[in-house]
């Protein structure tokens, strides 16, 4: 089955050629014009997704953000192709978790090749979550039904607060992973203005607690962040 690519940029004849070549190289690719169309598709079922920064009301920067805030999404991997072209442009959309950052004007040739290199790149590092049905994350006796908000613990429910569930199913997300703290932040804690790095701490905390013997799984990597492990 051919990869999926969605394209996402308000200028309909740059999307029309990079559609066409990206065809031509085998792809299935798909255009939004806008954020607000490309938040209306399936998004988990693409392989990756170019994105324009400079959009209307939803900018590409707010969609990405939007995307590694969704366990469903997070893994997907973004080229942002964007004619903005400072340095905290480019270090915002990458401390974001994009994978690469294409300047405007670019080459179709380039384009195809960065996006070649991308899906190489993170073939082999899609999530490892175990996942029995849409929407539920699970692990051994430890269960996360996303679409209800609910947390099972060997089939005992367990109340976790908004942000703890949130970086729980993040993390089961990633697993087998080092998740650093700045990630953390940018998926978890996406929509604060002012998160300090203990308010990570004191949930990890609270999360081993909370889920028991599973507790154990979480693990810390001193001066790198914190994951779930295999």
């Amino acid at each position: 089955m051919a990869e999926r690519i969605l394209i996402v940029d308000d200028e309909e004849t740059l999307c029309e050629v990079l559609k066409l070549n990206l065809e031509n190289e085998g792809y299935d690719v798909d255009i939004a014009f806008s954020a607000e169309e490309a938040l209306t598709y399936e998004l988990k079922g693409y392989s990756l997704i170019l994105l324009d920064i400079m959009m209307g009301e939803i900018s590409g920067i707010k969609m990405a953000k939007m995307l590694k805030a969704d366990v469903a999404t997070a893994d997907i991997p973004i080229i942002f192709c964007t004619a903005r072209d400072s340095e905290d442009d480019m270090v915002m959309g990458l401390n974001i978790g994009a994978d690469d950052y294409i300047m405007k004007p670019y080459t179709v040739r380039n384009v195809i090749a960065r996006v070649k290199s991308v899906l190489r790149r993170t073939a082999g590092h899609k999530s490892s979550a175990i996942v029995e049905k849409p929407h539920v994350l699970k692990v051994e006796g430890l269960c996360l039904d996303l679409e209800f908000k609910r947390c099972t613990v060997d089939g005992e429910e367990v109340k976790l607060a908004k942000k703890e569930f949130e970086l729980l199913a993040y993390l089961i997300s990633h697993r087998g992973k080092i998740c650093s703290r700045e990630q953390i932040l940018s998926r978890v804690w996406s929509d604060e203005v002012v998160v300090l790095d203990r308010t990570i701490d004191v949930n990890i905390t609270r999360l081993r607690s909370k889920i028991g013997t599973y507790g154990a799984y979480i693990v810390t990597r001193s001066g790198f962040g914190y994951g779930f492990r295999e």
